[in-house]
Protein backbone atom coordinates (compact mmCIF):
# COMPACT_ATOMS: atom_id res chain seq x y z
CA UNK A 1 0.00 0.00 0.00
CA UNK A 2 1.37 3.41 -0.98
CA UNK A 3 0.26 7.03 -0.82
CA UNK A 4 -1.08 6.91 -4.37
CA UNK A 5 -3.35 3.94 -3.68
CA UNK A 6 -4.56 5.53 -0.43
CA UNK A 7 -5.36 8.76 -2.26
CA UNK A 8 -7.20 6.84 -4.97
CA UNK A 9 -9.35 4.98 -2.43
CA UNK A 10 -10.13 8.22 -0.59
CA UNK A 11 -11.14 9.87 -3.85
CA UNK A 12 -13.64 7.11 -4.59
CA UNK A 13 -14.92 6.85 -1.02
CA UNK A 14 -14.58 10.32 0.57
CA UNK A 15 -16.35 9.30 3.80
CA UNK A 16 -13.42 6.99 4.61
CA UNK A 17 -11.74 7.70 7.95
CA UNK A 18 -7.97 7.74 8.26
CA UNK A 19 -6.01 6.44 11.26
CA UNK A 20 -9.28 5.41 12.93
CA UNK A 21 -8.81 3.69 16.34
CA UNK A 22 -10.25 0.20 16.14
CA UNK A 23 -10.92 0.37 19.87
CA UNK A 24 -13.89 2.59 18.97
CA UNK A 25 -15.42 -0.20 16.89
CA UNK A 26 -14.85 -3.41 18.87
CA UNK A 27 -16.72 -4.68 21.91
CA UNK A 28 -13.37 -5.39 23.54
CA UNK A 29 -12.52 -1.65 23.29
CA UNK A 30 -9.07 -2.78 22.17
CA UNK A 31 -7.16 -1.98 18.97
CA UNK A 32 -4.84 0.53 17.38
CA UNK A 33 -5.58 2.64 14.29
CA UNK A 34 -6.74 1.31 10.94
CA UNK A 35 -4.96 3.20 8.17
CA UNK A 36 -8.37 3.46 6.46
CA UNK A 37 -11.84 2.67 7.83
CA UNK A 38 -14.88 2.67 5.56
CA UNK A 39 -18.53 1.92 6.39
CA UNK A 40 -20.53 0.59 3.44
CA UNK A 41 -24.24 1.43 3.71
CA UNK A 42 -25.43 -0.65 0.73
CA UNK A 43 -24.49 -4.05 -0.69
CA UNK A 44 -23.37 -2.39 -3.93
CA UNK A 45 -21.13 -0.02 -1.98
CA UNK A 46 -19.64 -2.96 -0.05
CA UNK A 47 -18.85 -4.73 -3.34
CA UNK A 48 -17.33 -1.57 -4.82
CA UNK A 49 -15.16 -0.97 -1.75
CA UNK A 50 -13.81 -4.52 -1.75
CA UNK A 51 -13.25 -4.47 -5.51
CA UNK A 52 -11.49 -1.11 -5.31
CA UNK A 53 -9.22 -2.27 -2.49
CA UNK A 54 -8.24 -5.32 -4.53
CA UNK A 55 -7.66 -3.30 -7.68
CA UNK A 56 -5.46 -0.85 -5.75
CA UNK A 57 -3.66 -3.69 -3.95
CA UNK A 58 -4.74 -2.37 -0.56
CA UNK A 59 -5.06 -5.07 2.14
CA UNK A 60 -8.63 -5.19 3.44
CA UNK A 61 -10.48 -6.72 6.35
CA UNK A 62 -14.26 -7.19 6.39
CA UNK A 63 -15.94 -6.10 9.57
CA UNK A 64 -19.42 -6.32 11.07
CA UNK A 65 -20.26 -4.89 14.48
CA UNK A 66 -16.94 -5.76 16.12
CA UNK A 67 -18.58 -8.05 18.66
CA UNK A 68 -16.27 -11.02 18.11
CA UNK A 69 -12.99 -9.33 17.16
CA UNK A 70 -9.65 -8.81 18.88
CA UNK A 71 -7.77 -6.06 17.04
CA UNK A 72 -4.01 -5.63 17.26
CA UNK A 73 -2.48 -2.86 19.35
CA UNK A 74 -0.62 -1.87 16.17
CA UNK A 75 -3.87 -1.44 14.28
CA UNK A 76 -4.26 -2.49 10.65
CA UNK A 77 -2.17 -1.27 7.73
CA UNK A 78 -4.93 -1.42 5.15
CA UNK A 79 -8.63 -0.66 4.91
CA UNK A 80 -11.16 -2.05 7.35
CA UNK A 81 -14.46 -2.25 5.48
CA UNK A 82 -17.54 -2.37 7.66
CA UNK A 83 -20.78 -3.94 6.45
CA UNK A 84 -23.16 -1.25 7.70
CA UNK A 85 -26.10 -1.98 5.38
CA UNK A 86 -28.88 -3.08 7.70
CA UNK A 87 -31.93 -3.64 5.49
CA UNK A 88 -34.55 -6.08 6.76
CA UNK A 89 -37.82 -7.11 5.10
CA UNK A 90 -40.35 -9.77 6.08
CA UNK A 91 -42.88 -11.30 3.71
CA UNK A 92 -44.85 -14.20 5.12
CA UNK A 93 -42.38 -16.82 6.37
CA UNK A 94 -39.52 -15.24 4.39
CA UNK A 95 -37.07 -12.90 6.12
CA UNK A 96 -34.57 -11.02 3.97
CA UNK A 97 -31.70 -9.47 5.90
CA UNK A 98 -28.68 -7.58 4.63
CA UNK A 99 -25.40 -8.74 6.14
CA UNK A 100 -25.05 -5.64 8.33
CA UNK A 101 -28.43 -6.20 9.99
CA UNK A 102 -28.14 -6.64 13.75
CA UNK A 103 -28.91 -10.27 14.61
CA UNK A 104 -30.96 -9.50 17.71
CA UNK A 105 -33.08 -7.05 15.68
CA UNK A 106 -33.76 -9.77 13.10
CA UNK A 107 -34.87 -12.04 15.94
CA UNK A 108 -37.22 -9.49 17.52
CA UNK A 109 -38.76 -8.28 14.27
CA UNK A 110 -39.36 -11.81 13.01
CA UNK A 111 -41.23 -12.62 16.21
CA UNK A 112 -43.30 -9.44 15.99
CA UNK A 113 -44.16 -10.42 12.40
CA UNK A 114 -45.69 -13.62 13.75
CA UNK A 115 -42.81 -16.00 13.03
CA UNK A 116 -41.02 -18.52 15.21
CA UNK A 117 -37.71 -20.40 15.06
CA UNK A 118 -35.26 -17.52 15.47
CA UNK A 119 -36.08 -16.43 19.02
CA UNK A 120 -32.80 -17.87 20.32
CA UNK A 121 -30.83 -15.35 18.23
CA UNK A 122 -31.94 -12.44 20.42
CA UNK A 123 -28.97 -13.50 22.56
CA UNK A 124 -26.42 -13.22 19.73
CA UNK A 125 -24.45 -9.95 19.51
CA UNK A 126 -23.26 -8.57 16.19
CA UNK A 127 -24.56 -8.76 12.63
CA UNK A 128 -26.31 -11.45 10.65
CA UNK A 129 -23.31 -11.59 8.29
CA UNK A 130 -21.05 -12.46 11.18
CA UNK A 131 -23.58 -14.98 12.47
CA UNK A 132 -23.58 -16.69 9.06
CA UNK A 133 -19.78 -16.64 8.82
CA UNK A 134 -19.33 -18.42 12.15
CA UNK A 135 -22.68 -20.25 12.20
CA UNK A 136 -23.39 -18.56 15.51
CA UNK A 137 -25.66 -20.33 17.92
CA UNK A 138 -26.89 -20.53 21.49
CA UNK A 139 -29.78 -21.87 23.55
CA UNK A 140 -30.30 -24.80 21.20
CA UNK A 141 -30.33 -22.84 17.93
CA UNK A 142 -27.85 -22.27 15.12
CA UNK A 143 -27.92 -19.68 12.35
CA UNK A 144 -27.46 -22.17 9.53
CA UNK A 145 -30.60 -24.10 10.40
CA UNK A 146 -32.78 -21.13 9.34
CA UNK A 147 -30.79 -19.96 6.31
CA UNK A 148 -32.17 -20.92 2.90
CA UNK A 149 -30.04 -18.59 0.75
CA UNK A 150 -26.94 -16.43 1.11
CA UNK A 151 -26.10 -13.62 -1.31
CA UNK A 152 -22.36 -13.22 -1.68
CA UNK A 153 -19.46 -11.94 -3.73
CA UNK A 154 -17.04 -14.75 -4.62
CA UNK A 155 -13.60 -13.22 -4.43
CA UNK A 156 -11.86 -15.86 -6.53
CA UNK A 157 -13.55 -14.56 -9.69
CA UNK A 158 -15.51 -11.45 -8.62
CA UNK A 159 -18.89 -13.04 -9.32
CA UNK A 160 -21.98 -12.12 -7.29
CA UNK A 161 -24.13 -15.16 -6.67
CA UNK A 162 -26.76 -16.70 -4.44
CA UNK A 163 -25.85 -19.87 -2.57
CA UNK A 164 -28.46 -22.29 -1.26
CA UNK A 165 -28.24 -22.75 2.51
CA UNK A 166 -27.33 -26.42 2.01
CA UNK A 167 -24.28 -25.33 -0.03
CA UNK A 168 -22.89 -23.14 2.75
CA UNK A 169 -21.23 -25.95 4.69
CA UNK A 170 -22.77 -25.09 8.03
CA UNK A 171 -21.50 -27.12 10.97
CA UNK A 172 -20.68 -26.33 14.59
CA UNK A 173 -19.37 -22.73 14.57
CA UNK A 174 -18.23 -23.21 11.01
CA UNK A 175 -19.26 -22.52 7.42
CA UNK A 176 -17.96 -22.44 3.86
CA UNK A 177 -17.13 -18.76 4.35
CA UNK A 178 -14.39 -19.54 6.87
CA UNK A 179 -12.57 -21.61 4.27
CA UNK A 180 -13.18 -19.91 0.93
CA UNK A 181 -12.97 -16.19 0.11
CA UNK A 182 -16.45 -14.68 -0.07
CA UNK A 183 -18.04 -11.40 0.97
CA UNK A 184 -21.43 -12.08 2.56
CA UNK A 185 -23.92 -9.50 1.30
CA UNK A 186 -27.24 -10.72 2.69
CA UNK A 187 -29.41 -13.74 3.31
CA UNK A 188 -32.86 -15.27 3.28
CA UNK A 189 -34.22 -17.03 6.34
CA UNK A 190 -37.34 -19.18 6.18
CA UNK A 191 -39.22 -19.40 9.49
CA UNK A 192 -42.47 -20.97 10.64
CA UNK A 193 -45.71 -19.16 11.54
CA UNK A 194 -46.02 -18.73 15.29
CA UNK A 195 -48.99 -20.27 16.98
CA UNK A 196 -48.37 -18.28 20.17
CA UNK A 197 -46.89 -14.80 19.85
CA UNK A 198 -46.74 -14.27 23.59
CA UNK A 199 -44.83 -17.53 24.07
CA UNK A 200 -42.25 -16.37 21.53
CA UNK A 201 -41.91 -13.02 23.26
CA UNK A 202 -41.56 -14.74 26.62
CA UNK A 203 -38.88 -17.04 25.22
CA UNK A 204 -36.82 -14.05 24.08
CA UNK A 205 -37.17 -12.31 27.41
CA UNK A 206 -36.13 -15.50 29.20
CA UNK A 207 -33.03 -15.74 27.03
CA UNK A 208 -32.13 -12.14 27.80
CA UNK A 209 -32.69 -12.76 31.51
CA UNK A 210 -30.38 -15.80 31.41
CA UNK A 211 -27.71 -13.85 29.52
CA UNK A 212 -27.73 -11.07 32.11
CA UNK A 213 -27.63 -13.61 34.91
CA UNK A 214 -24.84 -15.80 33.54
CA UNK A 215 -22.75 -13.51 31.35
CA UNK A 216 -20.81 -10.31 32.16
CA UNK A 217 -22.76 -8.16 29.70
CA UNK A 218 -21.93 -4.97 31.55
CA UNK A 219 -18.20 -5.30 30.80
CA UNK A 220 -16.12 -5.09 27.61
CA UNK A 221 -15.74 -8.53 26.06
CA UNK A 222 -15.91 -10.27 22.68
CA UNK A 223 -18.44 -12.84 23.83
CA UNK A 224 -17.26 -16.44 23.95
CA UNK A 225 -13.54 -16.77 23.36
CA UNK A 226 -13.48 -20.52 22.69
CA UNK A 227 -15.67 -23.02 20.91
CA UNK A 228 -17.11 -25.74 23.11
CA UNK A 229 -15.18 -29.01 22.97
CA UNK A 230 -17.13 -31.51 20.87
CA UNK A 231 -16.14 -35.14 20.40
CA UNK A 232 -17.41 -38.39 18.91
CA UNK A 233 -15.19 -40.87 20.73
CA UNK A 234 -15.55 -41.13 24.53
CA UNK A 235 -11.83 -41.84 24.77
CA UNK A 236 -11.33 -38.11 24.21
CA UNK A 237 -12.40 -37.66 27.84
CA UNK A 238 -10.00 -40.23 29.28
CA UNK A 239 -7.73 -37.78 31.12
CA UNK A 240 -10.65 -35.59 32.20
CA UNK A 241 -12.58 -38.46 33.78
CA UNK A 242 -9.56 -39.49 35.83
CA UNK A 243 -9.82 -36.17 37.63
CA UNK A 244 -13.52 -35.25 37.54
CA UNK A 245 -16.31 -37.68 38.43
CA UNK A 246 -19.26 -35.33 38.06
CA UNK A 247 -19.11 -34.18 34.45
CA UNK A 248 -22.57 -32.69 33.77
CA UNK A 249 -24.85 -35.34 32.27
CA UNK A 250 -26.20 -32.94 29.62
CA UNK A 251 -22.68 -32.34 28.32
CA UNK A 252 -22.00 -36.08 28.15
CA UNK A 253 -25.32 -36.69 26.40
CA UNK A 254 -24.55 -34.00 23.81
CA UNK A 255 -20.88 -35.00 23.52
CA UNK A 256 -19.99 -31.35 24.00
CA UNK A 257 -18.14 -29.87 26.97
CA UNK A 258 -18.74 -26.18 27.65
CA UNK A 259 -15.52 -24.21 27.22
CA UNK A 260 -16.44 -21.99 30.16
CA UNK A 261 -16.96 -25.07 32.34
CA UNK A 262 -13.52 -26.40 31.37
CA UNK A 263 -11.87 -23.06 32.15
CA UNK A 264 -13.57 -23.09 35.54
CA UNK A 265 -12.45 -26.67 36.24
CA UNK A 266 -8.78 -25.75 35.79
CA UNK A 267 -9.14 -22.80 38.16
CA UNK A 268 -8.55 -20.05 35.60
CA UNK A 269 -11.58 -17.88 36.27
CA UNK A 270 -10.33 -14.58 37.65
CA UNK A 271 -6.87 -15.07 36.12
CA UNK A 272 -5.47 -11.73 34.98
CA UNK A 273 -2.66 -10.48 32.74
CA UNK A 274 -2.40 -6.72 32.70
CA UNK A 275 -5.97 -5.46 32.42
CA UNK A 276 -7.15 -8.62 30.63
CA UNK A 277 -9.02 -10.96 32.94
CA UNK A 278 -11.09 -14.16 32.75
CA UNK A 279 -14.59 -13.44 34.03
CA UNK A 280 -15.54 -14.99 37.34
CA UNK A 281 -19.15 -15.03 36.11
CA UNK A 282 -18.48 -17.09 32.97
CA UNK A 283 -15.15 -18.75 32.21
CA UNK A 284 -15.50 -18.35 28.45
CA UNK A 285 -15.72 -14.55 28.67
CA UNK A 286 -12.45 -12.61 28.80
CA UNK A 287 -12.78 -8.99 29.87
CA UNK A 288 -11.02 -5.69 29.31
CA UNK A 289 -10.88 -4.20 32.78
CA UNK A 290 -10.14 -0.76 31.41
CA UNK A 291 -6.85 -0.53 29.55
CA UNK A 292 -6.08 -4.07 28.40
CA UNK A 293 -3.78 -4.46 25.42
CA UNK A 294 -4.33 -6.98 22.67
CA UNK A 295 -1.05 -8.64 23.62
CA UNK A 296 -2.33 -9.09 27.18
CA UNK A 297 -5.49 -10.72 25.87
CA UNK A 298 -3.57 -13.03 23.54
CA UNK A 299 -1.24 -14.04 26.36
CA UNK A 300 -4.25 -14.82 28.58
CA UNK A 301 -5.94 -16.86 25.84
CA UNK A 302 -2.72 -18.82 25.32
CA UNK A 303 -2.28 -19.44 29.04
CA UNK A 304 -5.82 -20.74 29.48
CA UNK A 305 -5.54 -23.01 26.44
CA UNK A 306 -2.28 -24.44 27.78
CA UNK A 307 -3.78 -25.05 31.22
CA UNK A 308 -6.79 -26.95 29.81
CA UNK A 309 -4.57 -28.94 27.46
CA UNK A 310 -2.04 -29.85 30.13
CA UNK A 311 -4.61 -30.88 32.75
CA UNK A 312 -7.26 -32.56 30.57
CA UNK A 313 -5.60 -33.27 27.21
CA UNK A 314 -8.24 -31.09 25.55
CA UNK A 315 -7.31 -28.52 22.91
CA UNK A 316 -9.62 -25.51 22.89
CA UNK A 317 -10.05 -23.53 19.68
CA UNK A 318 -10.77 -19.81 19.50
CA UNK A 319 -14.08 -18.41 18.30
CA UNK A 320 -12.83 -14.82 18.47
CA UNK A 321 -11.46 -13.40 15.19
CA UNK A 322 -8.06 -11.68 15.06
CA UNK A 323 -7.57 -8.41 13.18
CA UNK A 324 -4.17 -6.99 12.31
CA UNK A 325 -1.97 -9.76 13.66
Amino acid sequence: MNNESIAAFLARFPSTLEHEPLSRHTNFRIGGPARLFFSATTADELVRAVTTARDLEIPFYLFGAGSNVLASDDGYDGVVIQAAHRGLTIDGPTVRAESGAITSVVARQSVEAGLTGFEWAVGVPGTIGGAIYGNAGCYGGETGSSITEVDALRLSDGVRLTLAGAACGFSYRDSLFKHEPYVILGCTLTLAPSLDLQASRSRMEEIMRLRKEKQPLEQSSAGCIFKNFTYTDDSALEILKRQIDDVPSTMLANKSLGAGWLVDQVGMTGKQIGDAVVSTKHGNFFLNNGSARAQDMLALISLVKMKVRDEFGIELHEEVQLLGF
